[in-house]
């Protein structure tokens, strides 16, 4: 039995043609309940493409609606904003509002969050030009490879009168040729091994420490010295397959047009980029304490210019942030939204809040989204001719089970789930297909048997589950 996951390819919709109410359904068939929330990323995701078709002065004056998103901890906030960016091809960045320090602290800048953004960019620029060069890479590889296997004859230097032999020898010689190509995409010529001259790939490169703190900019001194290390290469013995794949890197770089990938990738990211900001609520608090929280409230002025819109240099260049959907979260378990300062409270005026998951919604959660964890754990023991499967009872067991955890210890939402079906499943996982090609069937009793002794004890339960 093979069991199929969702490819990136099947993801990709045109995002034109989809109104609000598509993308919701869209964001259904891998994310459960939360529809506020889906509503509110669906609405501004479209005034995006609103935006797009009006003209350039007023197009200007559109600005992104931000959006907060309050809720526990498992219950899909970033799963939505994930899903989000990969249904509309958008750079997408998550960050952890946490790991950001004041100016003047040692830690992130959180201007850092956009040159992050613009690598993200770039290299989803960069693989799209490559799939673009792709068939014209392969063709020049191809021509390397029999290059390599058949050295092409060199030119004569004789006299005029000899030419004519010269040229009847080279239709056997092409001849030749032909007939490894042929053997070559046949693949009967993959145990061969040829000399491929490769390019140095490993350069110096170090950190530059500004009054900001260590700034997580390397400098290549390629770029620097280009003359000193442009153009070292050396030589190495590969089979034909890994020098077709040495080689076809190679080719495509050399095919694609960085400058034109770099300037790509910033304009998609000032007009389409998108950034998650986690954990917003670890820095939501006043001044007046002490110690490392002291900077709180400075990590929120230095987010407040980047969510207005600001310039913010990058290796690309310049990137302009005004135009970048912000879409901050947080559990606010112990501050509230209101904590943040005014300023940055006015920058995200879209606020959803989500709510926490229930027994039914586990149940579904286990089963209906396209990347199901059940789904998943049939797809990986498939490979090893292992077919699994769950009866109803079993499954609205272990969501039983996730639920009452949740309730006793920390509710951690969904990613109760995960621990609950590797508890389930250990025994079967281990053994995987070392007993032959079978078919195992869980029921209710199972599930109990295995989950009861860890759940009854309720202080065990906090450490395994």
């Amino acid at each position: 039995m093979t069991i199929h996951l969702p490819s990136a390819a099947e993801e990709l919709r045109n995002l034109d043609g989809l109104t609000p109410r598509e993308i919701v359904a869209e964001l259904d068939r891998y994310v459960v309940g939360q529809h506020a929330a889906k509503r509110a990323v669906a609405v501004a995701l479209r005034n995006r493409i609103r935006r797009q078709r009006l003209p350039p002065d007023v197009a200007s004056e559109v600005m992104p609606k931000n959006i907060l998103m309050i809720g526990p901890t498992g219950v899909g906030k970033t799963e939505i904003a994930r899903r989000l960016a990969r249904l509309s091809g958008s750079p997408f960045l998550k960050v952890e509002a946490s790991k950001y320090t004041e100016v003047g602290y040692v830690g992130r800048d959180v201007d850092s969050m956009i040159r992050d953004l613009t690598e993200s960019a770039v290299d989803m620029v960069r693989r799209e030009k490559r799939a673009e060069v792709k068939e014209k890479a392969e063709r020049n590889v191809e021509e390397q490879l029999l290059d390599l296997l058949l050295p092409p004859a060199r030119p004569g230097f004789g006299a005029a009168g000899e030419e004519p032999a010269e040229r009847g020898g080279e239709e056997p010689l092409r001849a030749t040729r032909e007939k490894l190509r042929e053997q070559l995409r046949q693949g009967a010529l993959d145990s061969r091994r040829v000399e491929v001259e490769v390019r140095e790939r490993s350069f110096p490169s170090f950190q530059i420490l500004t009054n900001q703190g260590v700034e997580e900019m390397d400098v290549n001194l390629k770029d620097m010295l280009p003359g000193l290390f442009g153009g070292k290469t050396k030589q190495r013995r590969l089979t034909v397959p890994e020098a077709r794949e040495v080689l076809r890197s190679e080719e495509e770089a050399r095919l694609v047009d960085a400058e034109q990938v770099a300037r790509l990738a910033v304009e998609r990211v000032q007009n389409s980029g998108i950034v998650f900001i986690d954990e917003i609520d670890k820095i939501a608090g006043r001044e007046g304490g002490h110690g490392p929280d002291v900077s709180r409230e400075g990590v929120q002025r230095d987010i407040l210019p980047i969510v207005e819109g600001t310039t913010v240099s990058t290796r690309y260049g310049p990137v302009r942030t005004d135009h970048i959907l912000f879409i901050a979260a947080g559990a606010f378990h112990v501050s509230k939204p209101s904590d943040l300062i005014p300023e940055l409270q006015g920058r995200f005026p879209i606020r959803v809040e989500l709510e926490s998951l229930g027994l039914e919604d586990l149940v579904r959660i286990l089963t209906e989204p396209r990347n199901a964890l059940i789904k998943q754990y049939q797809a990986l023991l498939a490979t090893e001719s292992v077919e699994i499967s769950f009866t109803e009872e079993a499954i609205r067991e272990m969501a039983r089970f996730a639920t009452d955890v949740n309730n006793a210890t920390e509710n951690i939402g969904a990613r109760r789930l995960s621990t609950i079906l590797e508890t389930v499943l250990d025994e079967v996982s281990f053994e995987g297909g070392s007993a032959g090609p079978r078919a195992v069937r869980i029921d209710a009793g199972e599930v109990r048997a295995k989950l009861t002794p860890l759940v009854k004890d309720q202080d065990l339960s906090r450490f395994i589950l």
